[in-house]
């Protein structure tokens, strides 16, 4: 490994209690080399093989769930959501191993056209995928495409954020207890130089993050004429239409705003109400935001944690003067508050705004609930789909089924109907991402494990083969 140190600070105090050494693009060829010696056997196992193998990392992660809790809590400065992030993968690794009998058909099937001829699938993983995570959620977005790469046949190199990379050594302490895994899972520390080395030495690559950095790894890809697979920024909308129960919507605007203190990509980050309904709607969801606590200084009291990320903290402070500067209105929160050392800001509501605003247009990623009031469901889908993102979206109405004729024309890869941000609680949708928000295909579904493999077309013909003379122009 290199001997450059990179200092990781604590989100809760803000100090410096954590270095790494980033590993340089001899290290990353290194392990990639050995990935790929690796991987033949690995899926010389077989779906079955390597499903009982995805059982045991489950069981060994299991034996270290409270070493790697314990890390990923210091990590991200937050306790529930950190377990809850375990428990997800978890049932993950459970969930994809059930599934491996049924995710690769193989059947021959008739032509179509000519009864002569018969075809067959063969699917051929890719050698080595690279997977490089964000700092939100490090555990959930380090094997959301991690385990059913590994289901496919792959060998996998994961870099997790350097912001982030407690976690990662209880994490190889349960994986170094599989022994079919060794040398085909491996995590490797860094920073962007080390996610570029990982780029140029891998045959798939998954990012998850910034649009802007996003671009830079599609680019990467491309020059390599590798595939890439994006789930990028978002900006999703909220539309609550005028027969929609307002306990409803405030609870659910709520919690997809501000839970993990909105630093998720699929947070609600625009709502738009119905006129008849703004002036309660805003008066109920200033007082829910009112009544959210900080989990400072215990760290197990409240729901609202740190910024996990300071720079993130100075995005929304920009954001949010912006706006201000421009006419709108702070009725809670809206300051970057600085308990215990760390950055907090407090569930913010603000009112008076319109799409001239950076706050209604560049990703926020903060607890920040920015309201708009409209006159016709038309007005609504229009302020929806004025946007670059379209990761998600949600609508709540008085029934499912004006909820769902919205949702159709909002321009997403997926929308919530009478809630929000369902996304992070439901996976089994296959989805894609619209616009600047991503690229390539579902990471949800058997679409998101298929996508590790190549397709291979076996063509049979069961007849007279075709003779030269066929094309004859005297024919």
């Amino acid at each position: 490994m290199s001997t450059r140190n990179l200092a990781v600070k604590n989100p809760r105090t803000g100090q410096v209690d954590f270095t790494i050494e980033a590993a340089d693009a001899v290290a990353v060829q290194a392990l990639a080399s050995r990935a790929r010696c690796a991987q033949p056997a690995w899926q010389a196992l077989g779906l079955e093989g390597r499903a009982q193998a995805l059982l045991a990392v489950k069981a060994a992660i299991t034996g270290h769930f409270d070493s790697i809790h314990a890390a990923l809590a210091e990590d991200t400065g937050r306790g529930k959501i950190a377990r809850r992030e375990i428990e997800g993968a978890l049932a993950s690794l459970g969930g994809w191993a059930a599934q491996a009998p049924h995710l690769l058909p193989t059947a021959w099937a008739d032509g179509r056209f000519d009864s002569r001829m018969a075809h067959a699938p063969q699917w051929v993983p890719y050698g080595l995928v690279g997977v490089i995570s964000p700092w939100n959620f490090p555990v959930t977005l380090s094997m959301i495409d991690t385990i059913p790469a590994l289901l496919a046949g792959c060998s996998v190199i994961i870099k997790p954020s350097e912001v982030t990379p407690r976690f990662v050594a209880p994490l190889q302490a349960a994986i170094a207890e599989v022994p079919a895994l060794d040398g085909v899972l491996q995590l490797v520390l860094g920073d962007g130089e080390t996610g570029i080395a990982l780029i140029d030495a891998v045959d798939a690559i998954c990012f998850t993050g910034s649009v802007a950095t996003g671009k830079k790894v599609a680019v990467q890809a491309a020059g390599r004429l590798i595939p890439s697979f994006l789930e990028l920024g978002g900006k999703d909308p909220l539309i609550i239409t005028e027969t929609a129960d307002l306990d409803r919507a405030v609870t659910a605007a709520l919690r997809g705003s501000v839970v993990s203190t909105g630093q998720a990509c699929q947070s609600i980050e625009r709502i738009y109400v119905a006129r008849p309904l703004y002036e309660d709607f805003v008066a109920r969801l200033v007082e829910a935001a009112k009544a959210a606590r900080f989990n400072q200084p215990d760290r197990d009291v409240g729901e609202i944690g740190p910024m996990i990320f300071g720079k993130q903290a100075e995005t929304i402070a920009a954001q949010l003067a912006d706006a201000i500067a421009k006419g709108a209105k702070v009725l809670s929160g809206g300051v970057v508050e600085h308990h215990l050392g760390g950055d907090w800001i407090a569930p913010t509501v603000v009112v008076d705004v319109d799409h001239t605003m950076a706050l209604m247009r560049e990703e926020t990623f903060g607890p920040v609930m920015p309201v708009m009031a409209f006159d016709t469901v038309e007005e609504a889908i229009h302020l929806a789909n004025d946007s670059e993102f379209g990761l998600s979206a949600a609508v709540i109405a008085g029934t499912l089924a004006e909820a769902e004729v919205i949702g159709r024309q909002i321009e997403a890869g997926a929308i919530s109907l009478n809630d929000a941000a369902l996304t992070s609680q439901f996976y089994e949708a296959e989805k894609q991402s619209f616009k600047s928000s991503g690229l390539g295909g579902s990471r949800m579904g058997p679409a998101g494990f298929q996508r590790f493999c190549r397709r291979k077309a076996l063509i049979a013909n069961r007849g007279d083969v075709t003779p030269l003379s066929a094309y004859s122009e005297e024919t």
